[in-house]
């Protein structure tokens, strides 16, 4: 069972903290939660609020346990059928216990985040921040070309650039049209850069399971009553042994 909770408190979908570039345009770069925005619910006493907020969790953790006792997780990173594997089953654990994907996460942060930002440069800023937050490497240099993009505005109208602004945002936004060109960005080809996201995210989540994996045999073996044993391979553990 530890090392179950291991691999529950290691996967990012099972944490709170979504990418969607400025105006919802450049994007894609993963909440026991939902929906972004969740309807109305009646007025309810303290202890009754807590006790349904209890059970909604304990519902899905159950939810995903019962998904990792039926599939094989191989714990093997630098295996691609092993990480594609990973990104499956978490996956399911997401659509079955109602979870947000990773790509949903970052973007309802975000609404979160800057709903009350007036200003383009302080957006952009934001955005930066919840990327670095979010552990998500700005491998083509958007971010630099945003902010380029921005200075070239604000120049031509002489003033700061606010986001109630349409006339000279749809500037904006057209200078990060010619950024997403540039970069051969495509908004027909989110789906791709939101599956290749969650390969690299499954990728990373396996690295750390089987670091705390090899950790936890290691202080193991330090124990007198396995001094004689050897370490297993950790591709050949079945977390759901450990269940």
């Amino acid at each position: 069972m530890a090392l179950a909770s291991r691999l529950l408190s290691r996967s990012r979908q099972l944490s709170v903290v979504p990418i969607v570039m400025p105006h919802e345009r450049l994007a894609i770069v993963r909440s026991f939660a939902k929906e972004a925005a969740p309807p109305a619910l009646p007025k309810l006493k303290g202890d009754e609020m807590l006790k349904n907020i209890f059970y909604e969790v304990k519902n899905k953790f159950d939810t995903a346990l019962g998904i990792f006792s039926k599939e094989k997780i191989t714990i093997d990173p630098d295996d691609s059928a092993a990480v594609s594997q990973y990104a499956k089953v978490m996956r399911t654990v997401r659509e079955k216990a109602d979870l947000f994907s990773d790509s949903q996460r970052i973007k309802y942060t975000i609404e979160q985040r800057t709903r009350d930002i007036p200003d383009a440069r302080t957006y952009l800023l934001a955005l930066q921040e919840i990327r670095s937050k979010s552990d998500l490497v700005d491998e083509v240099g958007a971010e630099a070309m945003m902010m380029e993009a921005l200075d070239k505005v604000e120049n031509e109208i002489k003033k700061p650039l606010l986001r109630s602004d349409k006339k000279n945002m749809a500037l904006l936004q057209a200078e990060f049209d010619k950024v997403n060109k540039k970069l051969g960005i495509r908004k027909e080809d989110l789906p791709k850069y939101e599956a290749d996201l969650e390969l690299k995210i499954a990728k990373a989540e396996l690295q750390e399971i089987k670091k705390d994996a090899v950790e936890a045999m290691e202080t193991q073996l330090k124990r007198a009553e396995f001094k004689d044993e050897k370490m297993p391979d950790v591709r050949s553990l079945d977390i759901r042994n450990f269940l």
